[in-house]
């Protein structure tokens, strides 16, 4: 990145991190947060997140954040998976093997029914 020499540049600088900020929060957006944390590898967590980004290719979806995250907190519902559609408030899913992942991003991601049997309240 160049050097912020002026006051302008400051300017334009803050424009475009309010802008990315604006995209990422956008209504639509959808987030698939997977915990990657010792238990959650442990319990499966590299194929879950596996399957995920696969599905996405596979299906050849755009708009859609991936991101992982250490230790969410529910160990013995390991793996987890959260996800985030817009302004909704977040859906946690345990117990989130390969298959149910797909079962999630089909079902939940994109035709938002949300996946009652993984479903993790509180």
């Amino acid at each position: 990145m160049d050097r912020v020499k002026s006051l302008e540049d400051l300017k334009k600088l803050r424009e475009q991190a309010l802008e990315k900020r604006k995209v990422k929060t956008a209504s639509g957006e959808v987030q698939i947060i997977v915990g990657m944390g010792t238990v959650g590898i442990a319990a499966g967590a590299r194929e879950t997140l596996k399957a995920i980004l696969e599905f996405i290719e596979k299906e050849n979806l755009s708009g859609i954040t991936v991101r992982q995250t250490g230790n969410i907190g529910w160990d013995s519902y390991e793996p987890i998976v959260q996800v985030v559609i817009g302004e909704q408030p977040k859906v946690t899913y345990g117990k989130v093997t390969p298959d149910a992942a797909i079962r999630i991003m089909k079902e939940h991601v994109l035709n938002g029914q949300v996946v009652k049997d993984h479903l993790l309240e509180g």
